[in-house]
């Protein structure tokens, strides 16, 4: 799994760095246009706009993360959905799926004071680590880290014979 996140992630880079130069050379080439268009309206639009734009490039690679946690917190809330989230969501050596749960528990939280504090974390130091990695190798650290840890977990549990499910990486 590492492998292949390192490897999409290169790509993704890659083909990223390649779109930035082709929007820059059309852009240089269409700047003339823009005097011309009419300016967008709508308030929220420009506020929603103006926050995204003030966000460092780790702290929006970030929000995306912290969305998906937020939505598969808000699914555990969910009483007809409890049963594909213990599936799906937590991780169990015992289980009849073994992979997805690796990657998918890393999403998982119970506790909104133990989400909080990791979304919290991974807000305040997104930044520095993003500008060091660049956005698809940092998400490539954080889905390997959660498969990684996920799989040591598992052998934690298989030494110590305890097979109960757990959230989270």
């Amino acid at each position: 799994f590492t492998g292949s996140a390192f490897g999409s992630a290169a790509i993704w880079q890659y083909e990223s760095l390649k779109s930035r130069v082709q929007t820059y050379f059309e852009e240089a080439r269409a700047d003339w246009m823009d005097k011309m268009r009419p300016q967008k309206r709508g308030d929220l639009r420009k506020q929603v706009n103006s926050w995204w734009n003030s966000l460092t490039e780790g702290q929006r690679t970030v929000t995306g993360i912290i969305a998906a946690n937020v939505f598969v917190f808000c699914l555990w809330r969910l009483p007809g959905m409890r049963r594909i989230m213990f599936t799906y969501f937590t991780s169990n050596p015992s289980s009849k799926a073994l992979c997805s749960p690796m990657l998918l528990s890393t999403f998982s939280h119970f506790s909104l004071f133990h989400m909080a504090a990791n979304m919290y974390v991974l807000w305040s130091f997104s930044s520095s680590i993003v500008s060091l990695l660049g956005c698809e190798q940092f998400i490539a650290v954080y889905l390997s880290a959660g498969v990684i840890s996920t799989f040591v977990s598992y052998v934690a549990k298989m030494a110590t014979g305890r097979f109960e499910p757990s959230l989270g990486a």
